[in-house]
């Protein structure tokens, strides 16, 4: 009885102790060899490294145990009625490893994807519709290299698919061409998330989202405006943020016929200056700007130029100035005239 015990010990205690060895190993791999090259891509320029590790890192020791785990099952002597039980676990650890894989490279191809597009200058890849694209056809072959290891034939499948998807296409028109359109839209860059873009029908806001259909567009008082991608695609748009996102806000004024100009131009000067400089969102790269440009009616008017960071920061710096100039106008003595009309009245004699 001891006998048999000890031999059970000595069948079931090798395959456990190659587990055991397997995730330590695996544990002191990621602990000190990845930890290290993790350290050495922080100080490297090219981001690229830090995506293929971080990429990994999840899957360091489930790799290890699994190796672990094959190494076991062939270690294990079992009588003939269950040595068919190997096979089927050596098969659900090959299924297992496959999936791990195929969720570690669509990782990275996004990720790589994503630093490539940076670079670019295109934000597309960071859009749903084609981090989904990418995650459809990774795990597409991922499956189809299971159920090839399975032994299931994925010919006639993939004849299937084929025959499904011109079925597909010719039922799901309106919807493809919205697809293929996002698509357009993205590529071309013609408008990206973050855009703050207006478009030929009136609506203006910023694009959140580029999805499989829609173009979701947030305008500044936080409605949601859904655009499908064809119409979006054909649309005449006016964008923003394409190229320099700086925007010229010009603001202007009327002084009375009885003012001095020279120091009007000053006063006016010196109050943009001081908006450009605590107003957030005002580009001071560049100083306001103060120029006369017409004899009113009543007044001799100006305008002053800012530059804005992007649209939108314009009506801070509007708001915040004109109450500047008013106070300060005031204090200086120069006058904002009303509109004055003068009328002469004839009366005809007979």
């Amino acid at each position: 009885m001891v006998d048999k015990i000890l031999d059970q010990m000595f069948v079931w205690g090798h395959p456990i102790l190659i587990l055991v060895l397997g995730i330590i190993l695996g544990w002191l791999i990621k602990r000190f060899v990845h930890s290290r090259l993790s350290k050495l891509a922080d100080k490297t320029k090219w981001r690229g490294d830090d995506i293929i590790l971080n990429s990994i890192e999840p899957h360091i020791i489930l790799w290890f145990f699994l190796a672990a785990a094959r190494i076991a099952i062939d270690s294990i002597k079992l009588s003939e009625p269950f040595s068919s039980y190997k096979e089927y676990l050596a098969t659900i650890i090959v299924i297992i490893l496959f999936l791990s894989v195929t969720v570690t490279i669509s990782k990275l191809l996004v990720g790589l994807f994503n630093l490539w597009a940076e670079k670019q200058g295109r934000g597309f890849p960071s859009t749903t519709m084609f981090t989904n694209f990418v995650y459809i056809i990774v795990w597409g072959i991922g499956l189809m290299i299971i159920l090839d290891s399975l032994n299931i034939a994925i010919t006639p499948i993939l004849t299937a698919l084929g025959v499904g998807g011109l079925a597909i296409a010719l039922a799901l028109k309106d919807t493809l061409s919205d697809v293929f359109s996002g698509l357009h839209i993205l590529l071309s860059g013609k408008v990206k998330p973050g855009d703050f873009a207006e478009l030929d029908s009136g609506e203006r806001g910023y694009i959140s989202d580029i999805t499989w259909r829609n173009t979701t567009m947030l305008e500044r008082t936080n409605n949601v405006i859904n655009i499908p991608n064809s119409k979006l695609s054909t649309a005449i748009i006016k964008n923003y943020d394409s190229g320099d996102s700086s925007f010229s806000v010009r603001i202007p004024v009327g002084v009375s016929y009885n003012s001095d100009l020279e120091h009007v131009a000053s006063v006016t000067k010196n109050v943009a200056i001081d908006v450009a400089k605590d107003v957030e969102g005002c580009n001071t790269d560049e100083e306001p700007v103060v120029r006369f440009y017409e004899f009113g009616e009543s007044s001799i008017n100006l305008k002053v130029y800012f530059k804005a960071e992007k649209y939108g920061d314009q009506h801070n710096i509007i708001d915040t100035f004109v109450r500047r100039l008013h106070k300060r106008y005031n204090e200086e003595g120069i006058d904002i005239p009303f509109p004055i009309r003068t009328l002469i009245h004839q009366n005809s004699q007979e």
